[in-house]
């Protein structure tokens, strides 16, 4: 089944963005080699270009970055996390899923590949530690919902509702937001 071209653009973009958070973090981080090749399991090469391309760029750019922008691994980040929300929730109901569903699978989506990068560079993964994240996640995804739910999915509603996860996360690591947390959890810190 072929993607619509919003999905697909919207796919690219989310791939490309985290692929510059992951290699500039296993760069940063972890001070990992990125020669090696994206994951085979990429079955069309626009995926694999745009990850390869995100990937090379951080290696040959990252420094620069760093240099120019003083949290581009979080602008980044946020940026991957916004599309794959809507992505996956769009994606999910394509396939017939209900809305709760969608929604917690477009926050899965989007939460995944952060937590996957986090895990490769031996670290608590940031979705554990930062009360922002799935938050948003599952905020851009309601959104996307609603919008196809009522009939206004469209390119506007596609982008206020990755927008709407961008501002959210960036508010949240800009001023250190956190999910309220339970009292249990408030006295052992």
């Amino acid at each position: 089944m072929a993607e619509p071209p919003l999905l697909l653009a919207f796919d690219l973009a989310g791939t490309f963005a985290f692929a510059l958070n992951g290699a500039m973090t296993g760069l940063e981080a972890a001070r990992l080699d990125i020669g090696a090749l994206p994951p085979a399991t990429f079955s069309s090469w626009p995926y694999l270009a745009v990850a390869a391309g995100g990937a090379l760029l951080a290696f040959f750019l990252s420094r620069p970055l760093r240099q120019r922008f003083t949290v581009p691994i979080d602008l980044f980040d946020a940026m991957g996390l916004s599309l794959f929300c809507v992505t996956g929730a769009t994606k999910s109901l394509d396939y017939g899923l209900g809305a709760a569903q969608a929604v917690i699978l477009g926050a899965v989506t989007a939460v995944g590949g952060g937590t996957i990068r986090d895990v490769l560079v031996r670290r608590v993964p940031t979705v554990l530690t930062s009360g922002l994240y799935a938050i948003p996640a599952l905020i851009g995804a309601a959104i996307a919902v609603t919008a196809v739910r009522t009939g206004a999915y469209g390119v506007p509603a596609a982008l206020g509702a990755a927008v709407a996860c961008f501002l959210i996360r960036l508010a949240g690591v800009r001023y250190h937001l956190n999910a309220p947390m339970a009292r249990e959890a408030k006295a052992k810190e």
